[in-house]
């Protein structure tokens, strides 16, 4: 396959997903959405709804073993997540030099 054959057929799928997506904002939406003009009809009572009031409790602030136990946790979570990473990374970095030197050696 050449490039321009290549090239050709990125342009088609492009212009064919364009199409979709204009295609699918065409279509109706599922609700019908609410006429405003409607809402404020004369002869419409205007309803409303009792409102209570009451009073809400309090924020109790976590008590001191909490906040400890918190810095702890997310501190042993930080190291080992980083101890992970750290592996991941060095496996993949002497997987990539051990593989290029011996690519250098044929």
């Amino acid at each position: 396959m050449s490039t321009r054959e290549l090239t050709i057929a990125t342009a088609w799928i492009a212009v064919l997903a364009i199409v979709g997506l204009v295609a699918a904002g065409w279509r109706k939406p599922a609700r019908a959405t609410a006429n405003p003009a409607r809402a404020m009809l004369p002869r419409r009572a205007r309803l409303g709804l009792p409102v209570e009031e009451t009073q809400a409790t309090l924020h109790r602030r976590p008590q001191w073993w909490r906040k400890i136990w918190a810095l702890v946790a997310g501190s042993t979570m930080a190291v080992v997540t980083g101890m992970i990473v750290a592996t991941v990374i060095a496996f993949g970095a002497s997987w990539v030099v051990i593989t290029l030197s011996h690519m250098l050696k044929k």
